[in-house]
């Protein structure tokens, strides 16, 4: 290929016919533009349809095609196979995504020096059908998409007036001086999910596109990060690259960067340094998730909101690595090899503003100590917890989310005062531990309350006592017998909407259930038999899940459901014969399959 002579760029804004078209643009971009599905931040917007109008129009459409304005030409999704020969002058938005394209003639696009908006995304189209000189002409031209199709390298010239370039999901390899460069309008560039390395990018690829905010690199062959990217940068992915490497000084000029994904690549710890970051004062998103670091980075800035380490190697933290991102507000350190000393106590406590903290997947052995008080969200199931004391939760009373599932703890080894100090606490969360009796001392605010897969065998009174805001209970998948489910149980569970006491041993439907009860699950018992008195407490039940016990045909009392105005799910699917179920005549329905 020949590269196309370069001829200087118009600022935009120049002319007041550029003013007006531009303001004319904006107005139409939210109904008329296409959008690139795989473009982070774009809708998945096609150019519109309106129909084929029975009334001649009164300017050109090109056949298949509809023009609902003189200057908007629709040709998508016509299996067109040959660009259009009758296009008007006059288009400035055209679109001819989802069709079977292979090359774009010059003759024909030349013509169409008033175009705004090109959209050939997912076609056919291969370098060799794009000729050099293809958008010589384009003057006008703002957004041009062209992703999912056959590309191997990029055009070597686009237009000067440029706004928006998709070209990702193709299978570019190279992209040339003038492919992006010397456009000063350029805001957003797409070119993840190509074949790029750092061979194909050239050091002045954005040179005179000092207004680019959006570039994403993401899905290519990179080995370190690009030098001389645009200083204007605001969002930066690179996520799913090769890259093992931050040059030092390669992000010193990008000061305007808000969000950086480098997630899924091969950093380790000698592929940054203290100032890979340290200029990013405006920083607030990093992910460097699902790579090889075996300690936190450090240099972060002040203004870090969220950062994402999870799936490294992370052995400690060190509290001098997080001691500049006083801002942080999430933290996700998840599956990492934290061990019992990898959380030293006090070790975040200079995150003031810290709000949640995921360390699920680790080897921690007990909840760390001295968390930042005003910490809403502790997130650490699948560790080593064996134990919780008396003060292990006294540093964040502002707690509203607690997360335990799947670790160590017996009931023997939770201090009754343990969750004395979360007056806040909405969700526990103490699935798949070893607890065979309900802690006592929970909080009075709980919603939602999750004991499933422990090996509790009784139920008694006073660990629920108090609980009046309780909205959802589950005990599924322990040893509960109905006979070990103490009197008064359920008596002050007044706003319990959802209770689930699946894979238990019930023989039958516990009595004096709380009258709230929307959703009863009792699937997976022994359950034979079902009397007329079973939900005489729960006149509100809508959904009751009865599938997998040993009822027979004749096993629920005709009277059973009488008194349940608002049952409108009974399932009772894969017991030993069909059951016949009898729904009150006002209960809505709604037809299903019974059956054994």
């Amino acid at each position: 290929m020949l590269l196309s002579p370069w001829r200087p760029c118009a600022q935009p804004g120049d002319t007041l016919t550029q003013s007006l078209h531009s303001q004319q643009l904006s107005l139409l971009l939210l109904l008329l533009l296409p959008g690139s599905p795989a473009a982070p931040g774009m809708e998945d917007a096609a150019f519109p349809h309106l129909g084929e109008s029975s009334q001649p129009l009164p300017w050109a459409c090109p056949p298949r095609c509809s023009c609902p304005r003189a200057d908007m030409v629709d040709c998508d999704g016509r299996d067109l196979r040959v660009f259009p020969n009758n296009i008007t002058r006059a288009a400035q938005h055209l679109s001819l995504q989802n069709n079977q394209l292979q090359e774009l003639p010059y003759n024909e696009l030349s013509r169409l020096s008033d175009l705004r908006t090109l959209n050939l995304h997912n076609n056919l189209i291969s370098s060799e059908g794009l000729p050099d000189e293809a958008f010589e002409s384009l003057t006008q031209l703002q957004h041009i998409y062209v992703a999912h199709n056959k590309l191997s390298v990029a055009p070597q010239f686009l237009p000067c007036s440029l706004r928006v370039a998709d070209l990702a999901a193709n299978q570019v390899t190279e992209i040339f001086p003038l492919t992006f460069g010397e456009k000063p309008a350029l805001r957003s560039v797409y070119l993840h999910n190509n074949q790029l390395s750092n061979a194909g990018l050239p050091p002045d690829a954005f040179h005179g596109s000092e207004a680019v905010t959006t570039l994403s690199l993401s899905n290519n062959q990179l080995s370190y990060l690009p030098p001389s990217l645009p200083p204007s940068l605001e969002r930066l992915h690179l996520q799913n690259n090769l890259i093992a490497k931050v040059p030092r000084g390669a992000l010193s000029r990008q000061t305007h960067l808000r969000e950086l994904y480098l997630q899924h690549n091969q950093l380790t710890d000698s592929g940054l340094d203290a100032t890979t970051f340290s200029k990013l004062h405006r920083l607030e998103y990093l992910d460097l998730s699902y790579n090889q670091l075996a300690a936190v980075p450090a240099g972060l800035p002040r203004t870090l909101a969220v950062l994402h380490l999870g799936r490294n190697r992370i052995r400690q933290v060190e509290a001098d690595r997080l001691r500049g991102a006083r801002g942080l507000r999430y933290l996700l350190l998840q599956h990492n090899s934290l061990g019992a000393a990898g959380l030293p106590a006090g070790v975040l406590r200079p995150l003031r503003g810290l709000h949640t903290l995921h360390i699920y997947g680790n080897g921690l052995e007990r909840v760390p100590l001295a968390l930042p008080r005003r910490l809403r969200s502790l997130v650490l199931p699948h560790n080593r917890v064996a134990m919780l004391g008396a003060r292990d939760l006294t540093s964040t009373p502002g707690l509203a989310e607690l997360n335990l599932a799947y670790n160590r703890l017996a009931s023997a080894r939770v201090h009754r005062r343990a969750f004395r100090a979360l007056r806040a606490l909405r969700s526990l969360d103490l699935t798949g531990n070893q607890l065979t009796r309900l802690p006592i001392g929970l909080p009075i605010g709980l919603h939602t309350l999750r004991l499933q897969r422990n090996q509790l065998r009784a139920l008694e009174p006073e660990p629920l006592a108090g609980l009046d805001q309780l909205r959802e209970l589950s005990l599924a998948h322990n040893r509960l017998r109905v006979g070990d489910i103490g009197p008064g149980t359920w008596h002050e569970l007044q706003a319990l909407q959802v209770l689930d006491l699946s894979h238990n041993e019930l023989s039958f439907v516990p009595p004096d259930l709380p009258e709230a009860l929307e959703e009863l699950h009792l699937q997976s018992n022994r359950i034979s038999h079902v009397g007329p008195e079973a939900f005489l407490s729960t006149p509100g039940l809508r959904a009751l899940f009865l599938r997998a016990n040993r009822l027979h045909m004749t096993s629920i009392a005709p009277e059973a459901f009488l008194g349940l105005l608002h049952l409108h799910v009974v399932d009772t699917t894969g017991n030993p014969e069909q059951v016949l179920v009898q729904l009150p005549p006002t209960a809505p329905r709604r037809p299903r399959a019974w059956g054994p």
